[in-house]
């Protein structure tokens, strides 16, 4: 039977990268370190040893990396009273620091997310820059939220503000260039391999986002850089050229594995596709080049015959037809759309058809054009603009202006309609007002899709003047929160799809319930005095059993059902694949009534708490009757 510990801590991830990378190359390890002259002549001419060379590098990246390969001690605690559908929702809302919830997430959803949303802060000069405190970055968000009763010296603690990143401090590129590598490093890791990431951004940081993502994703897997008209009056107060434009960064994890949706996206340009046949929506367009003369395309000059009823077109000659060329209404000779040979194509796809002009008798041909997906770089379809379809639906939803600059819900929804599939797991790093919560909502009600959403989001405090803050939403997460609550409300109520997940779980980030996985390095005593009752006495049971999820790599939306055995309580995780029990002194009695569990359900593992047991013989004999019943992992923690 195996017999292991939770040590409280999350994926470590620069060990599983030194693990791959012993796979491949056991030979460059001598007493467990790396022989970088022996790895170097296997890589061959792959290696580039020259003292000049390409690099993009900044005050802080080392910094920055090592972050990356830290792991996290924090947990996520559940909040059900701030939850929607608790018990039946697939989708997720985390109140936290983004790079230690991607820390937590690695074990439970590495390679599951098939489409990562990013809109960070700009750094205009006035956003929030989510600064790491390189020491320990925990403590450190608590202590900016507020969470901790004490920070050194006994000072009580109500929250320390974030700051805003200004061009006068020298290192104003490297401070975001610091906030952002660590959390893309470790979003790469959460994406499936067809998964891609898709960031939005402004122009003040575009090429060192850029320069990042080819780092991190590798510049092959960059699938485009989408220009987005979502202002088209553009800024105000712009002392030259007004941006009327944002951009989004699209990049994959292995272009290889990415394959696009079919999809339409509508355009401004062309009008309204109102005619459907089996192969999609299409309309009508005229069959001559209005552009191009029959000198310039004189093989596309052309003769076309059709039957006095219309009914028959043919390029061969035939004297009882009437003879069409490509002439326009001014008598000007021009040139077919296309030569001979592709006219027969589309004439035996019933793409062409000859309409008689009713004012002016004229005999003209037609062509079918149809609704294409054509991805171009340049989106400028009014439904883009950020006021009409994002200031202004989220203001008419919340009742008032809560939340500056939201996103169109449609410029996102466009982008998942083209990168996810059905059952995706859509995440958004920097989630804002809700923005993407909403718009993968209206996807599953259009499309009868079933995507799950994890939205994740500092509680950055509300400006005391602000209108968000006199309506009483006192941070951007109670904004989010009911804002995904009454979007999903509308959707129901507007639709009548009452079987649409609309709910989400909450988590808040925080330190490890378990004294022993959060020791107090400045009071060891106390640390260990406090470690004997094990739970920290502000905790509960489901706070642990979601940790031990987590810190197990068990989705945070599997069912967990509560079970009374006779002496004992235990909570059971998807349907019994884990049991966890908490209680003290535990008896060798509970083995039988886990036994008689496994009877409706294919129990697994099971987890106690290390100093929970009666006696050690009674430890002993639970092991060892769990063994001979097919339970082969003995979790204590």
């Amino acid at each position: 039977m195996i017999e292991s510990k939770l040590d409280g801590k999350s994926e470590d991830v620069l060990s599983d990268n030194i693990l791959k990378l012993r796979e491949i190359f056991p030979e460059v390890f001598e007493e467990s370190k790396i022989d970088f002259e022996k790895l170097e002549l296997l890589l061959g001419e792959n290696v580039d040893t020259g003292d000049e060379r390409y690099n993009f590098t900044w005050p802080g990246k080392t910094d920055a990396i090592r972050e990356s390969q830290k792991q996290s001690t924090g947990t996520l605690r559940p909040c059900v009273e701030e939850s929607k559908d608790w018990d039946s929702t697939q989708n997720l809302y985390i109140e936290g620091d983004n790079l230690e919830v991607l820390k937590l997430l690695q074990k439970s959803y590495y390679g599951k997310v098939k489409c990562i949303y990013i809109d960070p802060p700009y750094n205009t000069g006035n956003d929030i820059i989510y600064k790491n405190d390189y020491k320990d970055n925990l403590k450190n968000y608590l202590e900016i939220t507020g969470q901790t009763s004490k920070i050194k010296g006994d000072r009580e603690s109500n929250g320390i503000k974030l700051s805003t990143n200004v061009e006068s401090d020298g290192r104003f590129h490297s401070n975001w260039l610091n906030m952002m590598y660590p959390r893309l490093k470790l979003a790469r890791n959460l994406l499936s391999n067809d998964g891609c990431v898709v960031l939005a951004i402004d122009h003040y940081e575009l090429n060192n986002l850029i320069d990042i993502c080819d780092e991190i994703f590798g510049e092959e897997n960059k699938l485009g850089i989408i220009t987005v008209v979502h202002k088209p009056e553009g800024r105000q107060h712009a002392k030259f050229f007004s941006a009327s434009n944002e951009y989004m960064l699209v990049y994959s994890k292995n272009k290889n594995f990415v394959e696009f949706n079919k999809v339409v996206l509508s355009d401004n340009k062309l009008k309204e596709f109102k005619e459907r046949d089996d192969m999609g929506r299409f309309k009508w367009k005229n069959f001559i080049r209005g552009d191009t003369t029959k000198n310039k395309k004189p093989k596309a000059f052309y003769p076309i015959y059709v039957s006095d009823d219309l009914t028959e077109i043919t390029l061969n000659e035939n004297d009882n037809y009437i003879k069409v060329l490509p002439i326009d209404n001014k008598g000007k000779e021009r040139a077919w759309i296309v030569l001979p040979n592709r006219f027969n194509d589309k004439l035996s796809n019933n793409e062409i058809k000859a309409e008689i002009d009713k004012n002016t008798g004229k005999l003209n041909i037609f062509y079918k054009i149809r609704e294409q997906q054509v991805l171009t770089t340049h989106w400028v379809d009014k439904k883009y603009n950020a006021t009409a379809n994002g200031t202004n639906v989220l203001k008419k939803l919340m009742g008032e202006k809560v939340f500056d600059f939201p996103k169109s819900i449609y410029l996102v929804e466009d982008i998942l309609r083209i990168i996810s599939s059905k059952n995706s797991i859509i995440l958004d790093l920097f989630s804002g007002s809700g923005t993407t919560a909403h718009s993968v909502m209206d996807m599953n009600n259009k499309y009868d899709y079933n995507q799950k959403f994890i939205m994740v989001q500092l509680p950055y405090p509300s400006n005391n003047e602000s209108e968000a803050f006199k309506a009483g939403y006192r941070n951007i997460c109670e904004i989010g929160k009911e804002r995904i609550r009454r979007a999903g409300d509308m959707i129901v109520e507007e639709s009548g799809n009452s079987d649409l997940d609309i709910g989400f779980k909450v988590f808040k980030l925080d330190s490890s319930n378990l004294e022993k996985w959060d020791p107090d390095f400045d009071n060891l005593e106390q640390t260990l005095l406090s470690s004997q009752d094990n739970i920290k006495s502000d905790r509960c049971d489901l706070d642990l059993v979601y940790e031990v999820m987590l810190k197990y790599g068990l989705d945070l939306t599997l069912p967990v059902e509560k079970i009374d055995l006779s002496d004992n309580l235990v909570y059971s995780v998807g349907f019994g694949a884990l049991l966890i029990c908490l209680d003290d002194n535990i008896t060798s009695d509970i083995a039988g009534d886990i036994i008689e569990l496994q009877k409706d359900s294919e129990v697994t593992r099971v987890v106690f708490k290390d100093n929970g047991f009666a006696s050690d013989s009674d430890k002993t004999n639970i092991k060892e009757t769990l063994r001979t019943n097919g339970i082969e992992e003995f979790i204590t923690i």
